[in-house]
């Protein structure tokens, strides 16, 4: 486990620099203030011995190391456990990845475990630095801010999930055939989106009614915005899941509507090249019924009387057209020519 961070804050002042998370408890506590400390990666044995020494019940935090937890809330007894999943976008493969960040708090200590240094509470800390007065109301103001940080970076990724949704329904109208598999990716990162910011009003509700039993007022101003923009940005994760789903519906009837037109041309060509064998057939046995009296009368046999008939000729040359146009008339009737 390495410390990232342990300061020890008094009316919303740094005054003094830690080392482990215990000296950092131990200061705050003995002068009245509050410890911030930042974990990354505790393992079993080092996490139960940060719990100890903040005196949190593991049913309170129970889950902490399991990979995926949802983000989520669990109060008792004047202590505070949020499990917050940050996110980021990246727009070239149309991937949202979630990180998980978790973060203790009680009367005088607020602790943030991490499993990687892709997180960055830093800001949050350095905001409120500026800001002792907010920073004096104590573990809440920083949980606060912490939760407002995090907030703050799903814009950005619900900017570039917003981009590639309006490109998608301008590919719609190409009938782009991989736009049905960009559809199904980037539906199943709105969902994981879903899953890491679906509970944040609720949470920000339950921080607000911690800090008026707390302070004894009727509203903290800054929860409630912040669970305004916490609503508004579940709104347009929802929204975005139904602008997919409609797109992919509307590629489906497109695709089918392709389909129906393949079909149809395929018809279409089909009954022509009927129409051109049907008629290549009925030339074929026009032309033939000749053939075959010619060939007959030219096998050129002694014993043929027609050959040295007077009217031989012309008897062959009549049943030539007769049978061609006995045929023809027979065709046409039947709309082979």
């Amino acid at each position: 486990m390495s410390v990232l961070s342990a300061e020890v804050y008094a009316d919303g002042r740094k005054i003094a620099d830690a080392t482990t998370l215990a000296d950092a408890v131990t200061q705050a506590r003995a002068s009245g203030g509050m410890a911030w400390v930042s974990l990354l990666d505790p393992d079993q044995a080092e996490l139960d011995e940060a719990l100890s020494l903040l005196d949190m019940h593991p049913l309170l935090t129970g889950g902490v190391l399991r990979p995926g937890q949802r983000t989520k809330i669990a109060a008792s007894d004047g202590k505070i456990f949020v499990a917050l999943q940050p996110a980021r976008y990246d727009d070239a493969s149309e991937m949202v990845s979630c990180s998980e960040i978790d973060v203790f708090a009680g009367v005088h200590d607020i602790v943030t475990v991490q499993h990687s240094r892709t997180i960055d509470v830093s800001p949050a800390r350095d905001h409120l630095a500026n800001h002792p007065e907010y920073l004096a109301r104590g573990p809440i103001a920083a949980l606060t801010a912490i939760i407002d940080e995090v907030i703050g970076h799903y814009n950005p990724v619900l900017d570039g999930v917003e981009h590639d949704i309006d490109e998608i329904e301008e590919q719609l109208s190409s009938t782009d055939p991989h736009v049905s598999k960009r559809i199904f990716a980037l539906q199943r990162e709105v969902i994981d989106l879903q899953h890491a910011t679906a509970e944040l009003p609720g949470i920000l509700e339950h921080l607000e009614q911690i800090a008026i039993d707390r302070a004894q007022i009727t509203r903290a101003p800054i929860l409630s915005d912040l669970a305004d923009r916490a609503r508004h940005m579940v709104e347009r994760t929802q929204a975005f899941r139904h602008a997919l789903e409609s797109a992919l519906q509307v590629n489906a009837i497109l695709v089918e509507q392709e389909n129906s037109v393949q079909m149809r041309r395929m018809t279409e060509m089909s009954l022509e090249q009927n129409d051109q064998v049907k008629k290549v057939s009925s030339w074929a046995a026009i032309l033939f019924a000749p053939t075959l009296v010619g060939t007959v009368y030219g096998m050129n046999f002694n014993n043929m009387p027609e050959l040295h008939w007077t009217y031989g000729y012309p008897m062959a040359i009549a049943l030539m057209l007769g049978t061609s146009i006995t045929l023809y008339t027979i065709f046409k009737r039947k709309q082979w020519l």
